[in-house]
């Protein structure tokens, strides 16, 4: 005889939350006190609950849980970046970063373990893809950094006040479970942040741009870091399933069905010496942008060992974005970020060292994966 699986609770939105209480003979309110607890009180345990009847906590405790990741390690770099390592009860490690900046404060969240996308200039990619993250363990990477900075006194006083998914793996490749995690996060029984000030990033999937429009309203960038076809297929491998005429008509859709009004679009520019940062790729770059309403990004490589890339040269970023902003792009270079402790941005790798396992998950190829997805979307349609 099995052991039922308890149900972790970190992980369910507010409809999925009153649905498990009901399906308990509760009443639906329940969810919104044990939300509470959990997000804004940060509470591990159902004994910690006052509020709730003891014989209600002792039936949750039978069948429920409040499980995150646990903090295998925590680094501050001297500008004040910090980066977690969380070990995952799944199996593997993810990395989690704090960027604070002023009265603003930006967590990166991971939404895979690994990542299958393949980007030649990111050291994630270079580890391989293991698996998809829980919807709990995507929240949990919330949970744990508010629990690092204590209670919240209301939902707008926190240190954490934006989200972005731009951590390690490809969000729309686990769709669901990050759109689950994005709700909670916006609500207000979660963590009340604006749709405006939560980010997906994606290399391009364009099935899923299109689902997520419809789904949530947050903001959007896009992993760009070439102007043509060609450089692209190099740089960003999704790009030979959906080329850049494809992805600008995709991201020309999102920005025409989100609601809020600021509806642009950041495209993400890896900025590497002498591949993507010449002044006739700052041109094809205005070409292709042309009547989409976005800002660019443009982001200093980050080494790591064995990239065989280069940051591009300080006077070739400075051109390349005075250029950009003379044809009409608002662009900004983006400032280099907790670089000492391995945190900025393409460095995340989760510190996982199991190169026979990773060897057998690089066989599951980003093509097949996309496939999958793109049948799953048909099916549903």
């Amino acid at each position: 005889m099995t052991t039922q699986q308890k149900v972790n609770l970190l992980g369910l939105s507010r409809p999925q939350m009153e649905e498990f209480f009901l399906e308990m003979g509760e009443k639906k309110f329940r969810a919104q006190q044990i939300l509470k607890w959990i997000h804004h009180h940060q509470a591990d345990s159902f004994e910690q609950m006052t509020d709730v009847g003891k014989a209600l906590r002792q039936k949750l405790s039978e069948v429920a849980e409040i499980r995150g990741p646990d903090v295998a390690h925590e680094s501050i770099s001297r500008d004040g970046t910090r980066k977690w390592v969380f070990e995952l009860s799944g199996g593997g490690s993810v990395e989690t970063v704090f960027i604070p900046d002023g009265r603003r404060g930006t967590l990166c969240v991971s939404s895979q373990v690994g990542c299958a996308v393949d980007c030649s200039f990111c050291s994630t990619g270079k580890q391989g893809f293991q698996r998809d993250m829980t919807s709990a363990e995507i929240i949990g990477q919330v949970w744990q950094a508010s629990r690092a900075f204590g209670p919240r006194r209301n939902l707008g006083e926190h240190p954490i006040t934006n989200v972005v998914m731009m951590g390690m793996g490809e969000p729309m490749l686990n769709y669901d479970n990050v759109l689950t995690a994005m709700r909670i996060m916006k609500d207000d029984l979660g963590y009340g942040i604006g749709k405006k000030r939560i980010t997906l990033s994606t290399s391009g999937h364009i099935p899923r741009m299109d689902q997520l429009s419809q789904d949530l309203d947050v903001s959007l960038a896009v992993s760009l870091h070439a102007p043509n076809d060609e450089l692209r297929n190099e740089l960003v491998p999704l790009n030979r399933k959906y080329p850049l005429k494809e992805l600008m008509a995709a991201c020309k859709r999102y920005s025409d069905n989100i609601t809020h009004r600021h509806k642009t679009i950041t495209m993400e520019y890896v900025m590497l010496r002498d591949v993507n940062d010449k002044p006739e790729h700052a041109r094809q770059l205005v070409k292709l942008l042309n009547g989409i309403p976005v800002k660019v990004n443009l982001i200093p490589f980050n080494p790591f060992p064995h990239a065989g890339y280069e940051r591009s040269r300080k006077s070739d970023i400075l051109e390349f974005h005075k250029y950009l902003n003379d044809n009409g792009l608002l662009t900004t270079v983006r400032t280099t970020r907790g670089d000492d402790i391995d945190a900025a941005c393409g460095q995340l790798v989760g510190q996982v060292q199991d190169r026979t396992r990773r060897s057998e998950r690089w066989k599951q190829s980003i093509f097949h994966r996309s496939e999958q997805t793109d049948n799953n979307t048909a099916q549903a349609q």
